[in-house]
């Protein structure tokens, strides 16, 4: 626990950094104007169809029961708008997170290696490709399991658990590999992911619920009053949600690096044996 309230510490300090601040800008206007654009064109669309197959399916009838159920029946006529919100929302997530992985990642990299581990020698195990492709698959996988879960995110409890550990798993599988592409080499990355996998987790977890706010504003443009300010307050949340995530993976990651090259130095008769991954 120890390490990862270190690098949470250093993350703090180095988000605060003007240089680290700024570089939520051009992420942010990137998705702003892909959001935009597909928003203008789709949103409208895809609310009328979802509303004509609650009316057809006779859909409308239960949600407004089950509603009414539930004490929230004033919310009936926002049921349409709260799905078509709640279906873009896993979108919006992998708009962002690709925006950052592009054009932060590499920022945060230099950023920490130069003012932290400046003598860390850099071994390149990871590519762009292999960035793509980690991102790409993991975010499939999100993506069907946001969907599968989705009625179980009704029950209470559950709505604390499963959304944290969801964003956990992606952010980890995401940052972690850019965090180490640069400095590990595919050895030292694929050990460093098994040892440490739990508290990489853990940080993907927290920084999971940190995303549960932009979520809630996302979700809240189903007041399409504020829907532009909205969104686009939530677009920036998760934005900053990344690059925090991004600094707090470096961080840990390079100092668990760091370690690992020092214990492999120190003892090379023993650790290799227990350092190296499996087939």
């Amino acid at each position: 626990m120890r390490p990862i309230l270190i690098a949470f510490g250093r993350a703090v300090l180095s988000q605060l950094h003007l240089r680290m601040l700024l570089l939520t800008i051009l992420p942010f206007l990137l998705s702003i104007a892909i959001w935009g654009v597909l928003l203008w064109l789709f949103l409208e669309p895809m609310v009328d169809w979802l509303h004509a197959w609650f009316s057809e399916t006779g859909h409308f009838a239960t949600a407004g029961g089950v509603l009414e159920w539930m004490g929230l029946g004033a919310l009936k006529t926002l049921v349409v708008p709260l799905i078509a919100m709640w279906v873009l929302l896993p979108l919006m997530v992998l708009t962002a997170l690709l925006c950052v992985g592009v054009f932060a990642m590499p920022v945060i990299v230099g950023h920490v290696s130069r003012r932290h581990f400046p003598e860390l020698e850099k071994r390149r195990g990871g590519s762009f490709l292999g960035s793509i492709w980690v991102g790409a698959s993991s975010f499939l996988l999100f993506a069907l399991l946001w969907v599968l879960t989705l009625p179980l995110t009704l029950i209470p409890p559950l709505t604390f658990i499963i959304q944290p550990l969801l964003w956990g798993w992606l952010t980890y599988r995401v940052i972690a590999y850019d965090a180490l592409a640069e400095h590990a080499s595919k050895e030292e990355h694929a050990w460093l992911m098994r040892v440490h996998r739990w508290p990489l987790l853990a940080i993907g977890a927290i920084a999971g619920a940190m995303g549960a706010a932009p979520a809630m504003l996302w979700l809240g443009g189903a007041l399409l009053i504020l829907f532009p300010v909205l969104a686009a307050g939530a677009i920036w949340l998760y934005v900053l949600v990344f690059v925090f995530s991004g600094l707090w993976f470096q961080h840990y990651c390079l100092q668990a690096l760091a370690t690992y090259r020092a214990l492999y130095e120190r003892d090379t008769q023993t650790l290799p044996a227990i350092a190296q991954p499996e087939r």
